[in-house]
């Protein structure tokens, strides 16, 4: 997912000796991608020897951060040393990372071209000592790939999330309020409604990012996207399902929708240059009414505007239609030459796991953490942004409408092709049609160079 600022870069390991029922599922030596690892007869732990992790995250958000401290508070022998960089940097420096300084965690972009170099760990050993083949299939079923990498969505389990997150729509309540608006639209046109109440107020509709190799109309047009269609096809494209397109006519409906946004002039008007720190501080200072983001961002808009921030899922074109959204796993995965792979898939399994790191998943990631189906949830307060992400959360499961994130297609689709169309759609040099048809012709290549 979109999600979020990011790092990486190469770490001096404190290696700790493991006690003989750490061994590791597996070979340490990258193992081909259709190659199952075995389970070891007991489960992995970090040990008592001194362990310093080498770990290769996102930046601008604080989640890892919050629960590698508190890891190390419980596991004192568990020391970490992290590199951080933005997601569009850990996008190009994947493989080359992996490759040359594999880290023992690491937040990953789409991941069919790191199996097929054999770049991750094959969990699917741990998956059985620890139990994770029991969770929800749906929570594991974007992170399991075929031989080679294809296709997502079966095969063995590459990565595991920190928690489940899902895009939908902010809005700033006091704003809300200066157009009579007192609930979250219930279709398409109430929204449309609404932001043209805004423009006329004087309110800018939408605070949004587009600007560098990672841009964030990706985010409304893919919920415009699950307004006008089903989810179902959605997905079969991004997991590289054979004759998938993007290019269908209730997606053109979604575009042409986007566009008509632009030309009404609901986004700001330097979208392309705006950065997604600068789309957060300005949503934060109350520059605009709606904000197309994810969940992982309601801890922070908790604490940052205590109250004053709803969310809600994107209405669906008719109303009583069912609802759709991005939701997918904060996706984390082990090198395959990771030095300490069984400290780091224990580190995952604790997340989903130890009642501590499921309350900061809540609190800080402000979203639902992954884990066995009867797992602890903490309370939240009803006034918070945090308990309307999370009940999101449960409708979309309730309508089975999860898709994941149309940039997660192949490695290269969101820098290479979603983001440059979209900024020339809101520049005026693409048309809707066109651009579907460019993105899906870049998607062919791009298999296909593969």
């Amino acid at each position: 997912m979109a999600r979020r600022g990011r790092s990486g870069a190469a770490l001096v390991i404190a290696m700790g000796t493991l006690a003989a029922a750490c061994a590791a599922p597996g070979s340490n030596s990258p193992q081909p991608a259709a190659t199952s690892a075995a389970a070891p007869s007991t489960a992995p732990t970090c040990g008592t020897a001194p362990i310093t992790m080498n770990g290769y995250f996102e930046t601008g958000f604080p989640l890892p951060k919050a629960l590698t401290t508190e890891f190390t508070k419980q596991h004192p022998n568990v020391t970490w040393n992290v590199r951080e960089d933005q997601f569009a940097v850990i996008t190009q420096n994947a493989p080359r990372v992996l490759a040359d300084n594999p880290p023992d965690l690491m937040r990953l972009p789409q991941v069919s071209e790191l199996v097929k170099d054999s770049l991750l760990k094959n969990l699917d050993g741990y998956a059985k000592v620890f139990g994770w083949d029991k969770w929800p299939a749906s929570q594991l079923e974007q992170l399991r790939l075929g031989p080679g990498g294809r296709p997502r969505g079966e095969g063995s389990l590459y990565a595991l999330g920190l928690n489940s997150s899902m895009t939908g729509i902010f809005y700033n309540k006091k704003l809300a309020a200066k157009i009579g608006m007192s609930a979250p639209p219930a279709t398409l046109a109430e929204l449309d409604a609404a932001m043209d109440k805004a423009k006329k107020a004087g309110i800018t509709p939408i605070v949004q990012f587009n600007g560098g190799a990672t841009g964030g109309l990706a985010f409304p047009l893919q919920d415009l996207m699950a307004s006008y269609g089903p989810a179902a096809p959605i997905n079969d494209w991004i997991f590289q399902k054979p004759g998938a397109t993007i290019d269908t006519p209730s997606n053109l409906q979604a575009v042409q929708h986007l566009e008509r946004w632009i030309k009404a002039g609901y986004f700001q008007k330097d979208v392309n240059a705006v950065d997604y720190a600068t789309m957060m501080s300005r949503f934060i200072d109350g520059q605009g009414l709606f904000m197309f983001n994810g969940d992982w961002e309601s801890g922070n808009l908790d604490k940052q505007l205590p109250g004053d921030v709803g969310f809600s899922l994107m209405p669906p074109a008719q109303e009583g239609g069912k609802r759709a959204a991005m939701s997918a796993p904060l996706t984390f995965g082990i090198a395959a030459n990771a030095k300490n792979a069984d400290c780091a898939a224990f580190f995952l399994n604790w997340v989903a796991t130890d009642k501590r790191a499921r309350e900061i998943g809540v609190e800080v990631g402000g979203s639902r953490p992954m884990g066995p189906a009867d797992a602890y949830m903490p309370e939240v307060a009803a006034d918070k942004v945090t308990a309307a992400t999370l009940a999101a959360g449960a409708d979309i499961s309730k309508d089975n409408g999860a898709m994941d994130f149309i940039a997660n297609a192949t490695g290269a689709i969101y820098a290479k092709s979603w983001t440059p169309q979209l900024q020339k759609l809101v520049a005026g040099q693409q048309k809707p049609q066109e651009l579907l048809k460019a993105v899906q012709a870049d998607y062919t290549s791009q298999l296909e160079g593969n």
